[in-house]
């Protein structure tokens, strides 16, 4: 049996309403889910989010047994799909978040993923309020016989990140993000996007924040490099199929995973 996953990228802008954004979050899941996504993709910090960061984030952290992800686990049942979202995870010490991926299933939480490259950079300090997660260990989860690995935002800059996914055997990159606006922005996350796919002979699968904050271009991208779907700079769903033949074909092709002479460790 071929394996074939339809996933669906959300583009939404969160907000400091975390009630609101659970309630986007339902809206927008019940959608993909209407279209047959089984795999349903939100950006980075869907739970709370202000521009600026100041101390509000700390305060409206939560644990992984909070509203958050137990909201996300009843629409993943109510569904029946795979949601993976962004939330501000309480940390170590009060003020500051870990900034954390989890990937939900109907029955609880299937992978969680913790930043690993904060964005300390363009003039901003995500460091100041967040939490650094641990290097060493790629995050991947299931869905019907599709391997995904989870990494977010600033991580993409960092191939090597997505190289550790796909040693731990990863057929699609999900990249959850908000990708700061400002000069050739657009350019570098559609030009990243599309090279982490090629390099790597996988799916990548991104959703960002829309403008004016984010840059939009939420993305579905093929082994290839080529969009398969996307969204422009609103708030939009894009939905697109994740097929096993397709990795195989051009795998087959360009085996340059299976060819290449070095490993990556973590510094």
């Amino acid at each position: 049996m071929t394996s074939a996953v339809p996933v669906a990228v959300c583009q939404f802008a969160p907000t400091s309403s975390r009630e609101g954004n659970l309630e986007r979050l339902a809206v927008l899941t019940a959608e993909a889910a209407a279209r047959g996504a089984r795999l349903v993709v939100f950006p980075e910090y869907s739970s709370y989010f202000v521009d600026p960061m100041d101390e509000t984030l700390a305060a409206n952290a939560e644990p992984l047994d909070g509203a958050f992800v137990t909201t996300l686990t009843a629409l993943a049942a109510e569904h029946s799909v795979v949601i993976v979202a962004g939330l501000a995870e309480q940390a170590s010490d009060a003020g500051h978040v870990r900034n954390t991926l989890v990937a939900v299933r109907g029955d609880g939480i299937l992978a969680t993923y913790r930043k690993q490259h904060l964005y300390d950079a363009f003039g901003q300090t995500e460091s100041d309020w967040v939490e650094p997660g641990e290097v060493g260990e790629a995050t991947t989860f299931e869905v019907a016989g599709m391997r995904f690995g989870l990494m977010t935002c600033y991580d993409l800059r960092f191939p090597e990140v997505a190289r550790t996914l796909m040693d731990a055997g990863a057929d699609a990159l999900v990249i959850p993000a908000e990708w700061v606006r400002g000069p050739l922005k657009e350019h570098h996350w559609t030009t990243l996007l599309a090279a982490r796919a090629i390099e790597n002979t996988a799916y990548v699968i991104a959703a960002d924040h829309p403008t004016p904050i984010g840059v939009g271009h939420s993305q579905i991208i093929d082994p290839q490099g080529v969009v398969l779907a996307g969204v422009g700079v609103a708030e939009g769903i894009a939905i697109g199929v994740v097929e096993r033949a397709a990795i195989d074909r051009v795998r087959a092709t360009n085996p340059s995973l299976r060819v290449r002479r070095y490993r990556v460790v973590p510094r």
